[in-house]
């Protein structure tokens, strides 16, 4: 049998990113996850070797919402696959914040972790995607069809910060990069998990965003339901570029077009200090 390419996996130590870890590593895929505590690589990477004999996989500890750290976690992914082979790379680190919060570079941190770190990393390994025809899948949500760019003079909500907004706005920014890179020819897209049982809504977040989480969270599915979207999707290819539960092509934002697509990617590039890259 021939040997699988490894996928790298962003926001693997809990949730959607654990259980899609878990589901590669049952079905023979090397994995390499990404979380931003040492503490938490170090256990998920106990408990995946102990639920899978056998499995390969290796953590790789990056706060990727610093760009530093998503250059890091760069470096580390060229050293553990080398000359070997990539098979994926699953953006689907994120989170949700309750209030206006910036990291080290001055952005907006939903935007800075839900978007910008899946640019940056995607970008700075674009070579190897390139050489081995990798896969580029993106963790979207149903909720990046509510809304559209309001303000591409404030991308990060400066003057009126909404929560939910920026939210909404950060999984239709993935929408638009995996547009984007279709457009290059890179294999990409966008998955919605659906509501999904996780901490998501409850880390870094207090008041009404908090409470409201903790009430819809109830509602939602296991994350193993949510891993086989990614799953489906490595093992089998995908024509489109948006996917949902069962692995379903479904319709998108109508604000997912070519001219909406560049703008952002150029924008993009200078907030990475990318500007001398070549834009679409």
């Amino acid at each position: 049998m021939r040997a699988k390419g490894t996928v790298i996996v962003t926001g693997a130590t809990s949730g959607i990113g654990y259980a899609t870890c878990e589901a590669l590593l049952e079905s023979g895929y090397p994995v390499i996850g990404v979380g931003r505590s040492a503490e938490n690589c170090q256990a998920a990477a106990q408990s995946l070797e102990a639920a899978v004999p056998g499995a390969r996989v290796q953590f790789i500890t990056a706060d990727l919402m610093q760009q530093r750290e998503v250059l890091h976690a760069v470096r580390e992914v060229e050293r553990i696959i080398g000359t070997g082979k990539l098979h994926a790379l699953i953006n689907n680190a994120g989170g949700v914040r309750s209030r206006y919060m910036t990291t080290g570079e001055g952005y907006e941190q939903q935007f800075a972790l839900n978007y910008l770190s899946g640019f940056l990393l995607t970008n700075e390994l674009m070579q190897m995607i390139r050489r081995d025809n990798a896969a580029v899948i993106f963790t979207s949500s149903k909720s990046h069809k509510m809304t559209r760019i309001k303000d591409w003079d404030d991308l990060m909500y400066q003057k009126r910060y909404s929560p939910l907004y920026a939210y909404k706005q950060s999984k239709l920014c993935n929408m638009l990069l995996a547009f984007s890179l279709r457009e290059m020819g890179v294999r990409a897209c966008g998955v919605d998990p659906g509501l999904v049982k996780t901490e998501i809504g409850n880390k870094n977040t207090s008041g009404v965003v908090d409470l409201v989480w903790r009430l819809r969270k109830k509602r939602g599915v296991a994350p193993s339901v949510s891993a086989k979207i990614y799953l489906s999707l490595c093992e089998n290819g995908f024509p489109g570029l948006y996917y949902g539960l069962g692995a379903k092509e479904r319709r998108y934002n109508r604000a997912v077009n070519a001219n909406n697509a560049r703008k952002l990617y150029n924008i993009s590039l200078k907030l990475c200090g990318m500007g001398l890259k070549e834009a679409v």
